[in-house]
């Protein structure tokens, strides 16, 4: 069998369009709700939040090592840090059967699409909250010192200056790690998602072959990506343009 008769004999072609409908509305989801979540990781990362600072004040605090670190205590920057460590530190396929198989295993009536998305999503967002801190540590410390010395108090500061220009600067490893998540919604097969590589190994099954339908799966996956980054390429020098 040729690779036409393959994939369009008797309309086998439909597998991998259902395929695509799932992935990208899959991958859709996860970039917002990753995007999101990463943001609120990222502010953590880099939040000053010391609620036992008082406790400098305290007469007994310069000889005690307990209550200086104590003070010096950061609970947000200590929980992203521990959130970020776990999720990067340990495959998306476990995190997706942990979240299949453990957290909605119970609940056989969740559908699997929402299932996968949180998943990834909660992938995502570690991977994105490293690249946003990158972005806001790349901005001169100064313009943050700067809007607080004009009344602005340190959440305003981070939104209205530091931030659009963190984003600016995270642009080409936010589209990277969108492109990065496409590519990895791919094993959602594993939880019995029909997704683009579902389509292809559904039609490996009915020909018995496995080169052409592998061929039009990794095409597939190459055309978006292209498509996706340089969209996504365009809009970031547009933006630089109009910023200049």
């Amino acid at each position: 069998m040729d690779f036409f008769e393959v994939i369009f004999g008797n309309g086998r072609w439909v597998y991998f369009w259902h395929g695509f409908e799932v992935t990208m509305v899959l991958t859709t989801i996860v970039v917002i709700a990753g995007l999101i979540l990463g943001l609120l990781l990222a502010l953590l990362r880099t939040s000053i939040s010391k609620p036992f600072k008082l406790l400098r004040k305290l007469p007994k605090y310069p000889k005690s090592k307990f209550l200086q670190k104590l003070a010096d205590f950061n609970p947000l920057l200590v929980f992203a840090k521990l959130y970020i460590g776990i999720i990067r530190g340990t495959p998306a396929l476990v995190q997706l059967l942990i979240m299949y198989y453990v957290v909605f295993g119970s609940i056989r009536t969740m559908p699997k699409l929402i299932v996968a998305a949180i998943a990834f999503a909660i992938n995502s967002s570690a991977y994105i909250a490293e690249i946003i801190r990158g972005g806001i540590e790349s901005v001169d410390k100064g313009q943050l010192e700067a809007a607080r010395s004009l009344g602005f108090s340190h959440f305003k500061a981070m939104y209205y200056v530091v931030l659009p220009q963190a984003m600016k600067n995270a642009m080409p490893g936010l589209i990277g790690e969108g492109v990065t998540m496409f590519k990895e919604t791919s094993i959602v097969g594993w939880i019995g998602l029909g997704d683009i590589m579902r389509g292809a190994d559904d039609i490996r099954s009915l020909t018995a072959t496995a080169f052409q339908s592998l061929f039009a799966a990794a095409i597939l996956y190459l055309v978006i990506t292209t498509v996706f980054s340089n969209l996504m390429f365009r809009l970031e020098k547009k933006i630089s343009k109009e910023e200049n």
